[in-house]
C-alpha cells in the first residue's frame, strides 16, 4: 500500500546546459541521459523538448539541449569592434529596462493579491461547519503547517496541524504533527500521534518507521522491533532505510541480552560433540613419563589430579570433560607439580577456552611457556586464542616460536594450516596441510581438510580424488565418511551424500556406543530436507541427535530453522533460545539472540497484524537464511 507524501520533498533543480560542454558531448544529451538514467535507475519523460530526470530520491534534473548551430552567412559584412561594442551596450540596456519592469509588474501584482487567510477553528466551532467546509479548512490548515514546517517552525506546525485534525482527522495530518515532535525529541508525543495515524491507516510505513524510533529512544526495543518489521514486510524488505534500521535494532538488543546471560552464566563446557572435535584437532599423546598409571602417585597430589584429568579426557563424553576440567584446575590448586606445571596450565587454559573464557585462558598459556618454552601445545593454543580475539599477526609469530622449537611437529602446520583456512588464504592453507600429512600421514584431519581447501579453490577433482584416497586409507574412520558427504552434499549429488552420512552414522555405533559425534545425523537432515523436502524425517533426526547429545547447539540450530521454515513459528522460537543459552562465546550468543528476537518478533507481527502475516510467509522473509542481515 502506498501512503500518501506526509510532508513535502524539497525538489532541487539542476539545469545542465549544453551549450558549455564540448561539441562531443552536446551533440548527443540524450545519450548521456539514457546512461545517467541506467546508472541512476530514475525515470524519464519530456515536457517541451526537455528532459526530465526524476531519481528515486525524488530530485528532479532538467537536462535541456540549448546548444544550437548558429546561422552564419559569408557574405554578410563584417562589423567593427567599436559597432560591435555600442551594439552589445544597447542590449544590456535593454535587457535591464526589461527585467525591471517585470519586477515592477511582478511586485504589483503581488501587492494587489492577498495572502491566502488561514482559518481559525477550534473543538467549540468546528460543529457549526459543514462537511466540504471542513474539508476545505483542513487542506489550508494541512498547506500551511507544511510552509510552516518548512521554515523549522515547529510549534506553529503542531498548532496548524492540530486544527486540521479537529476539521478533518487524518492518518497524514497525525503523522505530519508527529514529525515535527520527532524534531523537537518529544519521543512520547511521537508515539501518541503515530499510534493515531496507525489506528486509521494499519499500513502507514512512515507512521510505523516514526513511532520506531520514538520507541527506540524510549527504551522500548521490542515495541520498535515489531514496527520495524512491519514496515519492512509492507514494503517487502526493499527499503534499505527499514532494513538496516530492523538489523541495527536487532543487534542493540541481542547485545544487551547477552551480556545479561553471559554475567548470570555459571562456567559451563559446551557440547560433548564441540569439545571432541576441537580436542581431535591435536594428534593423540600418550600419558607423559611420570604420570603413567603405573605410578604410584598421592590421590590428593597435583600429578595424581592431573593424570586423572588426561585419563577423563580419553572417555570422550560430557561427564568424562567435565571430570577433566575440574582435575586440571584442583591440580594446580594442590601444586607441587614440578615438571609438569606448564602442562597443566595448558590443559586448564583448553577447558577455560571452551568454556568460552578467551582472555583467561590466554593467561594460563601465557605462563605456560614462561615456564616451558619448549612446550609447542601451548603456542599452537596461544595462537588460536590470538585469531578469536580477532589479533592474526600474534597468531602468526606463536606459529613461528612453535617452529623454533620443533620444526617437525605436525600439529604446527595442522594449525597454521587452519588459521590459513579461516582467512580465505587457500594456498597458504593446503601447503600446510600437506606438510603436515608429510609429517605424519596417519592424521586423518590433515587429509580430510586438505580436500576441504581443495574444494575451496575450486579444484573440485583434486578434492574428490583426496576424499577417495582418504576412504581408502581410513576406511575404518566416520569422519572421512562425513565430512566426504558434505561436499558430494554441496554438489547436489543427495543420493551418494545420504549414503556417506548413513554409513558415518553405523561406524560411530560401533566405535562409540553412545554414539557422540551427532554430526553426520545433522549433515543427514539437512540432506533430507534439501533432497525431498522431508521435514518429518529431518526433524526425527535431529530430535535423535539431541537424544545422544543434548546440549549440542548445531542440531539445535538446526531444528530451529527447519521449524521455521515449516512455519511452526512457536516452537522455532523456544530452539533459537535454546541455542542462545548454549552459545559458547559473546559473538555466538549475539547471533543466536538476534534469530530469536527476530522469530518473537514474527510472532507478535502474526498477532497484532494478521494481514501481514500471509504477506510474510509468501516472500519466505524469515526462512531458513535468517532475518534480513543475519
Amino acid at each position: 500500500m502506498s501512503s500518501p507524501s506526509p510532508l513535502p520533498t524539497p525538489t532541487q533543480n539542476v539545469v545542465l546546459d549544453t551549450s558549455k560542454l564540448p561539441a562531443s558531448t552536446s551533440s548527443s544529451v540524450w545519450d548521456r541521459v539514457s546512461k545517467w538514467v541506467s546508472d541512476n535507475k530514475a525515470l524519464v519523460y519530456t515536457i517541451a523538448g526537455v528532459a526530465v530526470v526524476v531519481t528515486s530520491a525524488g530530485v528532479v534534473y532538467y537536462l535541456n539541449d540549448s546548444s544550437k548551430p548558429a546561422s552564419s552567412s559569408s557574405s554578410a559584412p563584417k562589423k567593427s569592434k567599436n559597432q560591435r561594442r555600442k551594439e552589445k551596450k544597447k542590449a544590456e540596456d535593454e535587457k535591464k529596462t526589461k527585467t525591471a519592469s517585470v519586477q515592477d509588474e511582478s511586485s504589483a501584482k503581488k501587492a494587489e493579491e492577498p495572502a491566502e487567510e488561514i482559518p481559525e477553528v477550534d473543538e467549540a466551532t468546528v460543529g457549526q461547519l459543514s462537511e466540504e467546509t471542513r474539508k476545505e479548512y483542513a487542506a489550508k490548515l494541512k498547506a500551511a503547517g507544511n510552509k510552516a514546517y518548512g521554515a523549522k517552525d515547529y510549534h506553529k506546525a503542531i498548532d496548524l496541524y492540530g486544527r486540521a485534525i479537529i476539521c478533518k482527522p487524518d492518518p497524514v495530518f497525525y503523522s505530519n504533527r508527529a514529525a515535527c515532535y520527532n524534531v523537537l525529541l518529544n519521543w512520547d508525543k511521537v508515539v501518541e500521534d503515530t499510534s493515531a495515524a496507525l489506528a486509521m491507516d494499519s499500513e502507514y510505513v512512515k507512521a510505523l518507521n516514526r513511532r520506531a524510533i520514538a520507541y527506540e529512544h524510549l527504551g522500548k526495543y521490542s515495541e520498535a522491533l515489531l514496527d520495524f518489521t512491519a514496515s519492512c514486510i509492507i514494503d517487502g524488505f526493499s527499503n534499505d532505510v527499514s532494513r538496516n534500521s530492523l538489523e541495527r535494532l536487532l543487534k542493540k538488543v541481542a547485545e544487551q541480552k547477552s551480556k545479561a546471560i553471559l554475567d548470570a552464566r555459571t562456567k559451563k563446557l559446551p557440547s560433548a560433540t564441540f569439545v571432541s572435535n576441537y580436542l581431535q584437532s591435536f594428534r593423540p599423546q600418550p600419558l607423559p613419563e611420570g604420570l603413567e598409571e603405573t605410578v604410584e602417585l598421592s590421590e590428593d597430589s597435583g600429578k595424581a589430579l592431573l593424570r586423572k584429568g588426561l585419563v577423563a579426557m580419553g572417555h570422550k563424553t560430557g561427564e568424562g570433560y567435565e571430570e577433566a576440567a575440574a582435575s586440571f584446575e584442583k591440580a594446580l590448586e594442590a601444586g607441587e607439580l614440578a615438571d609438569f606445571e606448564a602442562l597443566a596450565l595448558n590443559m586448564r587454559a583448553t577447558f577455560t577456552y571452551l568454556g568460552g573464557n578467551a582472555t583467561r585462558a590466554l593467561e594460563d598459556l601465557n605462563k605456560s611457556v614462561e615456564i616451558q618454552p619448549s612446550l609447542v601445545q601451548s603456542y599452537i593454543k596461544r595462537a588460536s586464542l590470538h585469531l578469536e580475539l580477532g589479533n592474526k599477526d600474534a597468531a602468526g609469530d606463536d606459529f613461528e616460536l612453535a617452529i623454533t622449537h620443533n620444526k617437525d611437529d605436525p600439529d604446527i602446520y595442522y594449525h597454521r594450516a587452519q588459521l590459513h583456512f579461516i582467512l580465505g588464504e587457500f594456498a597458504e592453507a593446503a601447503k600446510d596441510y600437506q606438510k603436515s600429512i608429510d609429517l605424519d600421514r596417519s592424521f586423518i584431519f590433515s587429509h580430510i581438510q586438505l580436500g576441504v581447501t581443495q574444494y575451496k579453490m575450486g579444484s573440485v577433482a583434486s578434492a574428490m580424488a583426496t576424499f577417495r584416497r582418504s576412504v581408502k586409507n581410513f576406511e575404518e574412520v566416520p569422519d572421512v565418511y562425513n565430512y566426504y558427504g558434505e561436499l558430494l552434499l554441496d554438489q547436489q549429488n543427495y543420493a551418494e551424500a545420504i549414503e556417506k552420512f548413513d554409513k558415518a552414522v553405523e561406524m560411530e555405533k560401533q566405535s562409540k556406543p553412545m554414539g557422540i559425534n551427532v554430526l553426520p545425523l545433522i549433515n543427514k537432515a539437512l540432506a533430507l530436507f534439501q533432497w525431498k523436502h522431508d521435514f518429518q524425517e529431518a526433524e526425527n533426526l535431529c530430535q535423535k541427535a539431541l537424544i545422544i547429545d543434548p546440549e549440542c547447539d548445531i542440531a539445535v540450530g538446526t531444528m530451529a530453522q527447519l521449524l521455521l521454515q515449516q512455519g511452526k513459528v512457536s516452537q522455532a522460537l523456544k530452539y533459537f533460545e535454546r541455542a542462545a543459552e548454549l552459545a559458547r562465546t559473546e559473538a555466538e550468543i549475539i547471533n543466536a539472540i538476534s534469530y530469536a528476537e527476530a522469530t518473537r518478533t514474527q510472532l507478535e507481527v502474526q498477532e497484532k497484524y494478521p494481514q501481514l502475516a500471509a504477506r510474510l510467509n509468501a516472500m519466505g522473509a524469515m526462512g531458513a537464511g535468517g532475518p534480513p542481515g543475519m
